[in-house]
């Protein structure tokens, strides 16, 4: 079954990225990521730019609406996703157990639809 595991952190909330502990959190996203890999269970996946390089676009009788930014402000925002394919949910939560920033943010786990191409 395939799950889309998004992360969620508070803005701001990480290291910075230039310093050592930044580097560190740096290198054990790369280390999860590999391990995602060489399971066999990585699917996809992409790291996210902060919420203000964001657009909402809406269509409202007809006509296309864009904002930048969220649609809505939230004490955390969507970091980024994995697609992962596993057994079955208990082996998806281990997976989102052994991500980097979970224990300052959050981890959304989502089953995917598989639409029938028949």
């Amino acid at each position: 079954m395939q799950y889309a595991l998004l992360i969620y952190n508070a803005p701001g909330a990480g290291p910075a990225p230039d310093s050592p502990e930044g580097q560190a959190e740096f290198a054990a996203w790369m280390s999860y990521s590999q391990e995602l890999v060489e399971a066999g269970v990585m699917r996809g996946g992409e790291a996210l730019h902060p919420t203000q390089a964001a657009t909402t676009v809406r269509v409202r009788g007809g006509e296309l609406q864009s904002a930048d930014g969220p649609f809505a402000e939230t004490k955390e925002v969507l970091d980024g996703f994995y697609l992962i394919e596993v057994p079955d949910l208990d082996a998806a939560l281990a997976w989102a157990a052994k991500i980097p920033s979970v224990t300052r943010g959050s981890v959304e786990l989502r089953p995917t639809v598989v639409f029938d191409q028949a």
